[in-house]
């Protein structure tokens, strides 16, 4: 299976259906593999960032955030105590979180945010340093040093930064560094423009926008991002299945935000597009249990648009269907969370069906 963005193994924030032992990353997994096939040998060294980072294990830096353990975004100085946090992360804040002194006011320090600005620039273009003689070998401050330009390697590093920012709430934080990650993606496109590797990298990055932008209030912004991801990803062939749960995704989540605006008609063709594309995948994807669950999440959205308009007849079908499906699906028992999703999407169907029974009897 390709994953849809292959320099990430994390998911969307709030895409709790992913598989995520599932997403390894197809080039992160040929960058291990490589190397652990590389012959160790004494006048190679690989590379060492000064500032402690490590594209591998994300170590925190000084120039860390230690709120929201990501790279500094707007650095702020705590007065008096002349602390540096994050702006979004320390104004949430009466006191210094490191030293526990009163914060009498917050200076924005431009000089260390450009130290920031210049090492994500920089970033993954030190790959390792050579050594052409044994003499040189033994002199490792000597080495000469060759630059190369890693963008997956730059792009796991933005994009794993981001989603630190995102869990700790500095929306804007991760808003700029997935905003970096599309500028690479697409100067990468138009160098190759039918690429599907990157048209998948740029829907699966447009669509966590998205989730930034919504996590604002931003839901124009939301939409807007999401429907670029919902044509990044239509592009692309339609069998692979992790590209298909990404634009369904991304498709539902614009329905959510027309159905919250109150526009039950243009919500439900989004979410019978997602339905649609989810029940072709299961013409050759049956005995997915996810795949599954994702259709009847889909009926039920249907079904739940179709309530609001007064289609009641069509809603209690489409909610029975998707009962129908979840009561005969085959959940392994150590696949708890599943499990769980399952009966929490039951239990919501149920009592649809039985308002609607109620009502009947009445």
């Amino acid at each position: 299976m390709t994953p849809v963005c292959p320099f990430v193994k994390v998911a969307r924030p709030d895409d709790a259906s992913s598989k995520r032992s599932e997403n390894q990353s197809k080039h992160t997994g040929e960058h291990e593999g490589k190397a652990k096939n590389e012959t160790v040998d004494s006048s190679i060294i690989e590379a060492k960032c000064p500032l402690g980072y490590d594209s591998r294990s994300f170590k925190l830096g000084p120039l860390s955030c230690v709120i929201c353990q990501a790279l500094l975004f707007e650095s702020s100085k705590c007065v008096p105590c002349s602390h540096v946090f994050c702006k979004g992360c320390i104004t949430r804040f009466n006191d210094c979180p490191l030293c526990g002194a009163d914060i009498e006011k917050i200076e924005a320090d431009n000089d260390l945010q450009k130290v920031v600005d210049r090492f994500i620039d920089g970033h993954a273009r030190i790959k390792r340093s050579h050594a052409s003689t044994d003499a040189e070998a033994a002199v490792s401050d000597n080495k000469p040093v060759i630059y190369e330009d890693v963008s997956l390697d730059r792009g796991a590093f933005l994009l794993h930064h981001a989603m630190r920012a995102f869990r700790a709430r500095n929306i804007e934080s991760a808003k700029s560094r997935l905003s970096l990650c599309v500028t690479d993606i697409r100067e990468q496109l138009e160098a190759s423009p039918n690429n599907p590797e990157l048209c998948s990298q740029l829907g699966a990055v447009l669509g966590t926008l998205g989730d930034c932008c919504r996590a604002m209030g931003d839901g124009g912004s939301a939409i807007t991002y999401f429907q670029e991801s919902v044509d990044a990803l239509s592009r692309l062939p339609s069998q692979d299945m992790e590209i298909i749960h990404t634009l369904c995704v991304s498709l539902n989540k614009i329905g959510d935000l027309k159905y919250y605006d109150g526009d039950l008609q243009a919500s439900k063709s989004y979410y019978s597009r997602s339905l649609e594309y989810r029940h072709n995948a299961m013409k050759s994807h049956s005995d997915s249990p996810s795949l599954t669950l994702d259709v009847a999440v889909s009926l039920a959205k249907v079904a739940d648009v179709d309530k609001g308009l007064g289609d009641e007849e069509e809603a209690i079908a489409g909610f029975r269907e998707a009962v129908t499906l979840l009561e005969s699906l085959k959940i392994n028992a150590d696949d708890v969370a599943l499990e769980q999703r399952r009966q929490s999407v039951l239990k919501f169907l149920n009592s649809q069906i039985a308002e609607k029974e109620a009502d009947q009897a009445i």
